[in-house]
């Protein structure tokens, strides 16, 4: 099968001529050949630069959580900004979002941002400023953003510098980043009891916080073992240290309140964004009271002149409106387990090893794994280059997830069980071409 892409390709040549790579987040690169220019979406749908129509996995890496251009978020957001779109002072749309938030996942106060980047920077911050220590842990092969602290052993880390279990070596992920950083950032195995246990113990002195991905949003969907987050949750009360969730891609996609909710246990602190606004640029930190009491003038310095927007905060509060009143998160839910357990019994009838692993609403397919994987190494023995493969030739299909396996598949209310079917035909034809050697492999894209 082949897709027509000459005024795509035309477009991303001149997309090269002034952008770096010809794009505006280097996620968005595949290669020369095979990075898109997208013209539109709808519902469940994007559309190329030539009119090439894709189901939508990739939901722009998960806010999507209605559908693009969803009615209701687009009225909303059309309808506020007539009356201006910024003030310099607090609006009624602040109150209610964050009101709506408070509601849904217990946090006690809420400071809104813009950027998933922006909201774990700052929680960072209001956790050293609460504790007076510097240094944090955070877990081999999550990603907590683009600022500098976090970007060290991330999802990008090969696994041959990682280093040895028992002594992990934090592994800079870009140039550019000064070298002393690294020494208040602890990276751990995730999933890793004795390690994380050790590494409290003898650090704690020096310990702001803890940072989790509750599950592994870049690296598999890589699900906590029992027992995991709530150990994490009995360090932090011993050694008072601040417990920071980060749900940037958790929050308001497994349940309305979040991973606390799913799973059942309390962070101090926990940053949202992605599905909070469906596709518009909002984030927030939510905490207890007495630790986001430190935000205050002359004290912690928070803020952002496009913070709590007219256009962030009206599409959020759609966007949760939406979620408060309709079965958005149960219909997403059946819907994507129909999905895995369709995509696991193709697989396994056609002998190819294989996990999926996450919940119904984000998951990864690891192809030649056999068991669960439980952290960032174990997710390395999947293989990738096989995965790719097998994308492709969905995407020839009308049918786009990631080609990276390190990121979930992502459903939204707008994937119904017409769009599942559709998706798994498509599925079951690709594993079919594949096996069968009638495919036109591609390079490896890193």
């Amino acid at each position: 099968m082949t897709r027509e892409l000459k005024r795509t390709q035309e477009l991303f040549q001149q997309a090269k001529q002034h952008i770096p790579f010809g794009v505006n987040s280097n996620f968005r690169y595949w290669s020369d050949d095979t990075t898109l220019v997208v013209t539109r979406g709808e519902g469940p749908y994007i559309w190329d630069a030539d009119g090439n129509r894709y189901i939508d996995y990739r939901l722009g890496f998960g806010p999507i959580i209605l559908g693009h251009a969803y009615p209701a978020v687009i009225d909303r957001v059309s309808r506020e900004i007539r009356n201006g779109t910024i003030f310099a002072w607090t609006t009624p749309l602040e109150i209610e979002l964050a009101e709506r938030i408070v509601r849904l996942t217990g946090v006690e106060k809420v400071r809104l941002t813009n950027t998933g980047t922006e909201a774990t920077m700052h929680a960072l911050r209001i956790a050293r400023a609460y504790t007076d220590r510097d240094a944090f842990i955070k877990f081999e092969g999550q990603y907590h953003g683009m600022h500098d602290y976090v970007l060290f052993s991330t999802a990008s880390t090969p696994r041959g510098v990682l280093g040895a279990r028992k002594s992990p070596i934090n592994v800079q992920t870009s140039s550019g980043i000064p070298e002393d950083i690294q020494q208040y950032v602890y990276n751990v195995p995730y999933n890793d009891f004795r390690m994380l246990e050790k590494t409290v113990r003898e650090s704690w002195t020096e310990l702001a916080a803890i940072i989790v991905e509750p599950i592994m949003g870049n690296a598999g969907a890589v699900m906590p073992k029992p027992g995991w987050l709530e150990l994490i949750r009995e360090l932090c009360d011993k050694y008072e240290i601040v417990l920071i969730f980060d749900e940037v891609k958790t929050g308001f996609r497994i349940a309305r309140g979040g991973a606390q909710e799913y799973f059942g246990v309390k962070a101090d602190l926990v940053t949202y964004a992605k599905a909070l606004g469906n596709g518009f640029p909002v984030a927030a930190i939510g905490g207890t009271e007495e630790i986001m009491s430190v935000v205050r003038p002359g004290q912690v310095a928070l803020g952002g002149t496009y913070s709590g927007n007219v256009v962030a905060t009206a599409a959020a509060n759609a966007t949760l409106d939406t979620l408060e009143k309709e079965p958005v998160l149960e219909t997403i839910m059946a819907n994507g387990r129909k999905l895995m357990d369709g995509i696991d019994e193709i697989l396994t009838r056609a002998g190819i090893p294989h996990v999926i692993s996450g919940v119904p609403s984000m998951f990864a397919v690891l192809l030649g794994l056999e068991h669960q994987p439980e952290d960032f190494r174990d997710y390395q023995d999947s293989d990738a280059y096989l995965y790719q493969q097998l994308v492709f030739q969905l995407i020839d299909r009308g049918v786009m997830p990631d080609i990276d396996d390190r990121e979930p598949w992502f459903l939204s209310y707008s994937h119904d069980e017409r769009i599942i079917d559709e998706t798994l035909d498509a599925f079951e034809s690709a594993v079919n071409a594949l096996v069968k050697g009638e495919v036109t492999y591609h390079a490896p894209i890193a």
